[in-house]
């Protein structure tokens, strides 16, 4: 049992590393937006376990590992935060009134869609934290009584969605500064957008990271508050 279960976790950092590297080589030799390396890779693991019938738990022995690297690879850019201190401290007002500006519009844009179509209130719980990193989306999630699965899967989706098609909205709206770029990912596409926000430019993946963290204390503390506001009217 404990070499199977050692196997099943090779498993899934091999697969994950070495298919997400074959499209990583795909994208560089042809570099299209939808030739996205994380949103390939995720359809790719998805079809393999599929057809080869592997249970996901199985998998996610060896996923799970890369999963907890996040955390330690976000607190790195302290690092390059501490190298570019000085000047991300000259612009502290525009940065935080950015992020405040797009996590507030990211709450009300989902709440106000989802009543358009009379979806019930649980799934607005569930959805109101999708622009915000996975951990802190289903803490809040689970604050507001909603489903933390379908939160975990909009949250990806959304990342990915904003790694792949992010940077092409922000150039076509002629935002060329780095630390806009890296400022907009991260608060709206949180950590798979901070990936995408370093390999743009390293002082973007800094603001990037920085604004994925303030936005998530920012959505925990205004997305309750907007909900119960709702309820009164």
């Amino acid at each position: 049992m404990t070499i199977r279960i050692i196997l099943l976790s090779f498993f899934g950092v091999l697969i994950t590393i070495g298919i997400y590297n074959i499209f990583l080589w795909v994208r560089k030799k042809w570099n299209f937006a939808l030739l996205n390396p994380v949103l390939l890779t995720i359809v790719a693991i998805m079809l393999i376990l599929s057809i080869a019938e592997i249970d996901f738990q199985d998998y996610n022995r060896g996923g799970s590992l890369l999963s907890f690297f996040l955390g330690p690879s976000i607190v790195a850019l302290g690092i390059y935060f501490f190298e570019k201190y000085e000047e991300i401290k000259q612009n502290l007002l525009p940065f935080f009134t950015a992020i405040l500006v797009g996590g507030v519009t990211g709450i009300l844009s989902v709440i106000f869609i989802l009543l358009l179509f009379n979806v019930p209130p649980v799934i607005i719980n569930s959805l109101v934290a999708k622009s915000v990193t996975t951990p802190i989306a289903i803490e809040i999630t689970k604050t507001l009584g909603g489903v933390p699965e379908i939160t975990a899967g909009v949250v990806i989706a959304v990342g990915v969605f904003g790694n792949a098609i992010g940077p092409v909205v922000l150039r076509f709206l002629g935002i060329t500064s780095t630390r806009a770029l890296g400022t907009a990912l991260g608060t709206a596409a949180h950590g798979i957008g901070t990936a995408k926000a370093m390999e743009i430019d390293k002082l973007a993946g800094i603001y990037s990271g920085l604004a994925m963290c303030v936005n998530g204390v920012f959505t925990a503390i205004l997305a309750p508050i907007f909900l119960e506001i709702l309820k009164t009217w």
